[in-house]
């Protein structure tokens, strides 16, 4: 049995996060991010949120994130009509599970009281007419950090309830996002990598740092249908001209130097990448973000010689020239970039809005009911003070939203020798 144990953990980490094959989110969607204490972390959650507003936006989305600390998922479940519903979710994702293992191996018991409350929160969406519903699996604890329990017996249980979500989102015709898999294989190639010293997950082993929840956003994006096609300019230097796909557009083309002004950003990473501090640069090269989600691409035809130098903002790499014919992600090689200032201004407005959800989901919305059986001669107030609420929330997120604004840019070519 533990043999079999072991080989299923290795087939798991083998395969590759499930694809959706049509974009989920369309315009004018709602969307709910639910989960646990790693949920209210609001990393992962902003990560999200950062990527649909600027890397691949979708008219009209609307993003709330629901993350209640410690929660299970019959603790979600009891709390979906009071907390959730108020805001007309149209796609909802699920991170549920860690606390549901109860930090112990698994058994029948532990499924059963799983698997129930997360066929519970599918069924209530699907009568309040939830459109789509996106089931995520737990992520993983630390094999360094993590002391409740041995580390490898915890993630065998986490991987248990990776396969129950998977069989209800198969059962019910759902998005399932295994964020449990891309965990484990990241965080086995930084350790061997950055050496045993390196922390993937935060100190209690639980809750992760920057780079694990770049990973979970990964899997989320990736479930969501996102293609990754950020931009792609394409520079003929011996015809003089250049051009760029929707979201580039070309202001200029002069001397090897294209003037660009983009509405489509890069996704901009925090770090060194080749540190093992954990930031969101310092994995990169463990898996694939940037060729899937965040393709930002330059391909040079016409070059004499054998490679030129490329320089965008304030820095400068050379490529092969036959490297710059078939295309190089900008993304990736520029680690800070003419995007950064920006990203990060509106990085900071959506964290603003996402903490406010958290007060005013926990704190009041949570409690109107209560609240309106305690003081019944007060409900049309305390409506009148969630309606207040829910518009300051809507107005951060359109705060910042209004922060993407096209961003004015030069790459400029130069062949060498």
């Amino acid at each position: 049995m533990k043999s079999i144990s072991k080989l299923f953990c290795v087939l798991s980490l083998i395969a590759f996060i499930p694809v959706h094959a049509e974009p989920v989110l369309k315009p004018n969607d709602v969307l709910a991010i639910s989960g646990d204490s790693i949920t209210q972390q609001k990393i992962y959650t902003v990560f999200m949120e950062d990527y649909l507003l600027m890397c691949q936006p979708v008219k009209g989305l609307r993003i709330i994130q629901f993350g209640w600390g410690s929660e299970k998922a019959g603790g979600f479940l009891l709390r979906i009509k009071s907390d959730v519903l108020p805001f007309k979710p149209t796609v909802i994702t699920t991170c549920y599970g860690m606390n549901d293992g109860n930090y112990r191996a698994m058994d029948e018991i532990t499924a059963t009281y799983y698997r129930r409350p997360m066929q519970g929160i599918v069924d209530e969406f699907k009568a309040d007419g939830v459109r789509q519903i996106v089931l995520g699996s737990p992520g993983c604890v630390d094999s360094k950090t993590f002391k409740r329990l041995a580390p490898d017996v915890y993630n065998q249980t986490l991987d248990g309830l990776r396969g129950i979500v998977q069989e209800l989102a198969q059962k019910n015709g759902l998005v399932y996002a295994d964020v449990h898999t891309p965990m484990m294989d990241v965080m086995a190639k930084a350790q061997a990598a950055y050496g045993k010293d390196y922390v993937f997950i935060g100190g209690d082993g639980i809750h992760p740092g920057t780079a694990g929840h770049l990973v979970m956003a990964y899997a989320f994006l990736k479930a969501l249908g996102c293609d990754g096609a950020i931009g792609t300019i394409v520079v003929d230097l011996g015809a003089k001209q250049a051009t760029g796909t929707p979201g580039q557009k070309v202001v200029s083309f002069v001397n090897g130097t294209v003037t660009l002004q983009s509405t489509r950003y890069p996704f901009c990473f925090q770090g060194d990448p080749d540190k093992s501090a954990n930031t969101t640069a310092s994995v990169l090269k463990f898996f694939p973000f940037n060729d899937d989600l965040n393709r930002y691409m330059l391909i040079v035809n016409g070059i004499k010689g054998a490679k030129a130098k490329v320089t965008w903002g304030k820095d400068s790499k050379e490529f092969a020239a036959a490297d710059l014919e078939k295309g190089v992600n900008l993304a990736a090689e520029f680690i800070a970039n003419p995007f950064s200032d920006q990203f990060n201004k509106v990085d900071a407005a959506v964290q603003a809005q996402q903490t406010l959800e958290t007060t005013l989901v926990q704190q009041y919305l949570h409690n109107v009911a209560a609240l309106k059986t305690m003081l019944p001669t007060e409900v049309d107030a305390i409506d009148k003070v969630a309606t207040a609420g829910m518009k300051k929330d809507a107005n951060l997120f359109q705060s910042a939203q209004e922060l993407v604004v096209p961003i004015e840019h030069t790459i400029k070519i130069e062949p060498l020798p």
